[in-house]
């Protein structure tokens, strides 16, 4: 069987040391802003849409340094995270499909979440969690906690 993949670009949302997440009723889980990278696409300009879209805010991504001088063309920031998930596991252990997700960190300059896609969650169902809270909800995936973490100390420092 062959393995489709897709990619995909998740941003960990952070204001004022705290992280938006909300829950996503298909998958179960408190998930960040993100989906699939369209074909004309670069992964950091999908993973600001993807916020836009989903929360409605202007973020600032960071950006890690690049140092690799490119001739034709240019060396892109790299993503916090490169993960590998498997979306689609059949019975036998197989994976039919998978997601190459790029995940990235920013900064939100307040709050004030106002979805603008059609089938996005409503505003009053995204949460922000302060480390406290991510330590302490039995509700996250020990991913989303320790990258949210993360996330969190980042943007605190830069």
């Amino acid at each position: 069987m062959e393995t489709t993949r897709h990619f995909t670009a998740t941003t960990y949302v952070v204001n004022d040391g705290a992280l938006a997440l909300h829950y996503h009723d298909r998958l179960e889980m408190w998930l960040s802003p993100g989906g699939h990278v369209d074909r004309d696409e670069l992964p950091r300009e999908a993973a600001r849409r993807e916020v836009r879209e989903e929360t409605g805010l202007d973020v600032d991504l960071l950006e890690p340094e690049t140092s690799v001088p490119v001739e034709a063309g240019r060396e892109l920031p790299p993503a916090e995270h490169v993960m590998l998930f498997d979306i689609n596991v059949h019975p036998d252990g197989e994976v039919g499909h998978q997601h190459i997700d790029f995940v990235y960190f920013a900064e939100a300059e307040d709050r004030d979440i106002a979805p603008e896609g059609h089938d996005e969650a409503d505003a009053d169902e995204w949460v922000w969690f302060t480390p406290e809270d991510l330590r302490t909800d039995d509700e996250l995936t020990e991913e989303v906690v320790q990258i949210g973490l993360e996330a969190i100390e980042a943007v605190g420092t830069r």
